[in-house]
């Protein structure tokens, strides 16, 4: 999952959110030097992810991209799903997308001294360019791959995945909804298990 599903999946805690925010950047065992709440936002991520990357309903998303994209599929399909968290954002939260996202946003900006040097440097673009909200827009999602074929030094072709998108769009959005619904119970009780152990 990307940025926006990870967020949302954290619960209500302002910390396990920045950890499971940040937790790409922490690699082994660096986690523990954080503080609890931001401990298990990392642990959680890492959780979600082996979710995920084994879910036959994601693999049937990524194998439609595969031929074009080989490893890159797995995130093609994060982005695309985030572009279906934030259309269908009211069948998910009663707080808009909109206030949810600013609320992160100022979220990041308390807490920027915890964040690992590359999301700093991120953080800029990700609020200017609003990066959460315009998820819910082709256009939003057009602009985040061809940032991410940018990086790949546009070996990747990810800027093109929007065309898949629009081909398949019942198709993606069937087997996102499938998922998730699935994801924030795995989600809920692991966040349960953590509260437990750490």
């Amino acid at each position: 999952m990307n940025f926006l599903a990870h967020i949302y999946l954290s619960g209500d805690n302002e910390q396990i959110k920045i950890g499971n925010f940040i937790a790409d950047g922490i690699r082994g065992k660096k986690y523990k030097v954080y503080s609890k709440n931001i401990q298990k936002g990392i642990l959680l991520h890492r959780e979600i992810d082996t979710f995920t990357d084994a879910h036959k309903t994601v693999r049937l998303s990524t194998k439609r991209l595969h031929k074009n994209y080989g490893h890159y599929s797995g995130v093609i399909v994060d982005i695309l799903y985030d572009h279906f968290l934030a259309k269908n954002w009211k069948d998910y939260s009663d707080e808009p997308l909109d206030k949810y996202v600013e609320d992160f946003y100022d979220s990041l900006e308390t807490n920027f001294e915890v964040l690992p040097e590359r999301i700093q440097k991120m953080m800029p673009f990700m609020i200017a360019d609003n990066w959460l909200l315009n998820y819910q827009s082709i256009d939003g999602i057009q602009n985040v791959l061809e940032g991410m074929n940018r990086r790949t030094k546009n070996r990747s072709q990810m800027n093109l995945a929007v065309n898949e998108l629009q081909e398949f769009y019942n198709e993606f959005e069937t087997e996102f909804t499938v998922f998730f619904e699935e994801l924030i119970i795995f989600s809920k009780h692991k966040l349960i298990e953590l509260n437990n152990d750490l």
